[in-house]
Parts: structure tokens; C-alpha cells; sequence
């Protein structure tokens, strides 16, 4: 296996070098995206000297809003079908998290010397920030991938303000490094990922974007157009990479056991990402968790099919919580 991954990695800085001239790609100002991907209802904010693009629509007397946080490289519009569903009901809040969207990465003020911490449990933190900042006093959270695994320490961080919990493809479950993507294993290594921040074709995006779904021909026109710009927005390359090259925390997930939030496990049958035997994991762990598997559903749970899942969630928002404190 280590030799495979050797040769793998060998054959990749060769190519990359004979074809860098071609797939060099500049990072874009963020005044050049905002046109495109912060229409209306977009607003920014700031919190703790960090700039922040989030929205917020619904009605806003909604005493229980419902946050929406997203995975990696990705940003507030994977949850463009959910809000406009949703948000006629309850007030809908989604937010870029810092290193990723239109948020692009860390002030200075969150600066560690060189470099900025973009653990998932600092990323909790900085949500819980957030919420303050929002005066939103208890909110149903609703995490995909790095978002569902910000979620769930966030739970843990700060239980009085989660009413809800609900959970589609989330990290944060220890995991064989076999089962990792190999692009973002091979991104972890200093010498690669130093050369990837000043390269990324189109081609990957869409390979990668495509790896994510169970049937990648559901992937709608723009969508690679949207993951592409907002991976190149100045400074993100940057932070992926440093998210990337965090060190695992494998512990704090035992404490998922003394979470008693009603929590809803969302997973695509299909997923290659984080399987279903996580989600199993989750399940068993948590003792007041339910898991819904999607048939024909990859890891892309909020955009591959949304309407799947969004039923689930409706009926999840009906229960009556009202006794939790």
C-alpha cells in the first residue's frame, strides 16, 4: 500500500510539473465573487474581528432557528433547497465558515504565528461566537461532513444552545487512512499541498465534486462553476491546506455517549466518504439518535437529492422538544 501511494504520488509531481503552466490558477479578490455569490439575501457580518457571509431568512420571531453548516471546500449555497423549503416555516440561518466560501480564511487576530487554526473544534467555537453574536439563545443545528462534525462539538461545547441535532455524512469518527480520498491524503503531505495552492483545473473540481454523488449525472450546470470560484477565493487554498495538515482528535468523540439532544443521522447508502458504518457508529454511541440511510444517495446528502431528506427533517422539526432545556 505504501509503495502504491509512493508511486502515486511520484507520477502526480511529475505530471503536475509538466502541466503546471496550464493549470496555474490565480486566487480571485473577493470583490470579484461577491457579485455572483452574495445576492440577495447575503449579508456580511463581523465577529471577533473576522469577517463572516451568512444569511438569514424566514421569520424572524422564530424562537428556534435552524443553522445549517457546511462540509469542506464547500459553503452556504449546498443548503440553497433547504432554505427555500424551510425558511416559509422557520427562520433559516447559514453561515461560510472561516476558511471556506465567501468568508475565505482567518483575520490576523486569529493568527497562531504563521498559520490559523482551522480544527473542527475551533471552527465550534467560532460558531458558538456566532450565535452569541446573533443573540440566538437555542437553535436546531444541521451539519454536513465538517459541518455535521462542527455540530456535534458544538453540542458538546455549549448543550444549552442546541434543541435539535442533525447529522448528514459528519466527521470526526476515527477512520482507517484507507478510507480517506486519496486526493485530500495526498494533499496532507507538506511538499504536495504547498504545490497545490497555486494550482487548481476545473478538472478536479468536477472529478471530485463527482466522486461525492451516487449518480454524479444529478450534479446541476453551475455547480462546479460555484465550488471552483469559491475554492479560489483569496486565501483559501491556504486554509485547506493548513486544515488539512490539522492533527486528528479521536477523543473527544467518546463523549457523544452523555449527549442526550434529540439528534437525526442523515446518511446516503452510497457514501464513499464517510460510510454508513459510521453513521452505525454514531448511532449506537448516541442514546437519543435516530439514523435514516437514503437509498441510491451518495455523501452529497444536501444537494445530490434534497427532498429525500427534507421530510425527515420536517417531521424531526414537529417533534414536540419543548420539556428540553
Amino acid at each position: 500500500m505504501k509503495m502504491m501511494l509512493w508511486r502515486g504520488l511520484g507520477l502526480w509531481l511529475m505530471l503536475s510539473a509538466l502541466a503546471m503552466p496550464l493549470m496555474r490558477a490565480p486566487d480571485r479578490p473577493v470583490e470579484s465573487l461577491v457579485g455572483r455569490w452574495a445576492m440577495p439575501p447575503s449579508d456580511f457580518m463581523e465577529v471577533d474581528g473576522q469577517g463572516v457571509h451568512w444569511r438569514d431568512e424566514g421569520p424572524r420571531h422564530d424562537p428556534h432557528p435552524i443553522v445549517f453548516l457546511h462540509g469542506v471546500a464547500a459553503s452556504l449555497h449546498v443548503w440553497d433547497a433547504w432554505a427555500q423549503d424551510l425558511s416559509s416555516r422557520h427562520r433559516i440561518i447559514r453561515l461560510d465558515l472561516p476558511g471556506f466560501g465567501l468568508t475565505g480564511p482567518f483575520s490576523e487576530a486569529h493568527l497562531k504565528g504563521a498559520e490559523a487554526d482551522y480544527s473542527a473544534e475551533n471552527l465550534a467555537r467560532f460558531t458558538l461566537s456566532v450565535l452569541n453574536a446573533l443573540k440566538v439563545e437555542q437553535a436546531t443545528i444541521v451539519g454536513h461532513d465538517l459541518g455535521g462534525e462542527v455540530a456535534w462539538r458544538l453540542a458538546l461545547l455549549a448543550p444549552s444552545k442546541v434543541q435539535r441535532l442533525v447529522l448528514m455524512g459528519a466527521t470526526g469518527w476515527p477512520e482507517p487512512p484507507e478510507q480517506q480520498v486519496l486526493g485530500l491524503r495526498l494533499a496532507q503531505w507538506p511538499l504536495v499541498g504547498a504545490l497545490g495552492e497555486g494550482l487548481m483545473p476545473r478538472a478536479l473540481v468536477a472529478h471530485s465534486l463527482a466522486a461525492t454523488y451516487a449518480q454524479p449525472e444529478r450534479i446541476q450546470p453551475g455547480q462546479v462553476d460555484r465550488y471552483l470560484d469559491l475554492l479560489l477565493r483569496e486565501g483559501n487554498r491556504q486554509a485547506l491546506r493548513q486544515f488539512l495538515s490539522q492533527p486528528p482528535d479521536h477523543d473527544t468523540v467518546r463523549r457523544l455517549n452523555a449527549m442526550s439532544r434529540p439528534t437525526l443521522l442523515i446518511w446516503g447508502q452510497l457514501d464513499r466518504q464517510v460510510p454508513v458504518a459510521v453513521a452505525e457508529k454514531f448511532a449506537r454511541l448516541m442514546p437519543n439518535a435516530r439514523l435514516l440511510v437514503l437509498p441510491h444517495i451518495g455523501h452529497q446528502v444536501p444537494e445530490e437529492q434534497p427532498s429525500l431528506a427534507l421530510e425527515s427533517l420536517r417531521a424531526f422539526m414537529r417533534q414536540d422538544y419543548s420539556a428540553q432545556h
